[in-house]
């Protein structure tokens, strides 16, 4: 395991449930805190099932103890996973993705759960969050792994930086290769100027792997020991992003792209790896991880 070359904030952040199809979240949060040195912090959020101005001090009582037996049970759980550092739980009655956005100041990363296969439905904390908090989110979809592969997907957005630099620590740490990949074909989300490229294939290719090494040098400089692999392809970014992940243990991309218009919103691409991605999902906001911020 390499050491990182930041500080970090305290502890990762996970959204505990309780359920079966939850376990997969709970191990990767285990083994992000056990490698980065952090504690670990299971956040339970319970649902009133009333309307708002209903009160009944009973039944109150009677979720909150739920939720607490909960979260004991996930605070044991996590440590029989290999949990080394402190285990500390959250209960909360508000929506999940409320809480986890509030809570996320002392986190360096949130880590959710997906129970879809596939698509998943709108509105859910897994599609919500990324799009609403400043930390990287890793979304865990099923238990495969073991490819020992991180791929990193990158555009010509200011987030390319971002997205190589959490990518790049996650091999460090994990121990695995770090391939950098950018569909270059995608003419409706690039400047004006750029436009011409698309008439001349080769120039698009040189220029785009040209911008590729720009970013990943001094990651590399920073990360020696990882073996990093260079992909610019000509295809759309959402067919490049989706083949390269068949073979990867996680998939890392940024929260907005160069064609994204609304703050508010993921990017195109990015939902679209949420939505589709057959591994392990980090969507990672820009200023987070600038190589030139890095300590």
């Amino acid at each position: 395991m390499a050491a990182l070359t930041r500080a970090q904030r305290s502890n990762v952040l996970f959204g505990y449930d309780g359920t079966k199809e939850n376990d997969p979240a709970l191990r990767w949060a285990v083994e992000e805190a056990r490698l980065r040195g952090l504690d670990l912090m299971l956040c339970y959020c319970w649902h009133w099932p009333y309307p708002s101005g209903h009160v009944d001090a009973g039944v109150q009582a009677v979720f909150q103890r739920a939720g607490e037996n909960l979260l004991r049970k996930g605070a044991r759980r996590a440590r029989a996973l290999g949990a080394q550092g402190k285990v500390r739980t959250l209960l909360r009655r508000e929506p999940a993705c409320d809480t986890l956005v509030y809570e996320s100041d002392d986190a360096e990363l949130i880590v959710v759960g997906s129970h879809e296969r596939h698509r998943m439905p709108a509105g859910s904390t897994a599609t919500e969050l990324p799009s609403r908090t400043r930390r990287p989110v890793v979304v865990v979809r099923g238990a495969d792994g073991g490819h020992g592969l991180v791929v990193a997907g990158v555009d010509a957005s200011e987030s390319a930086d971002a997205t190589v630099g959490f990518a790049i620590e996650e091999a460090a740490l994990r121990e695995c290769d770090l391939r950098v990949v950018h569909g270059a074909w995608e003419p409706g989300a690039v400047p004006e100027s750029d436009l011409p490229l698309f008439a001349d294939k080769a120039k698009l290719f040189q220029a785009r792997a040209a911008m590729l090494e720009k970013v990943v040098h001094p990651w590399r400089r920073r990360y020696p020991k990882v073996h990093v692999d260079v992909m610019p392809l000509l295809e759309r970014p959402r067919e490049a992003l989706l083949d390269a992940a068949g073979t990867a243990d996680l998939l890392v991309v940024g929260d907005r792209g160069t064609g994204s218009l609304d703050p508010l919103l993921l990017g195109a691409t990015s939902s679209a790896m949420l939505h589709h991605a057959p591994c392990t999902v980090a969507i990672v906001p820009a200023p987070r991880y600038a190589a030139q911020n890095a300590a």
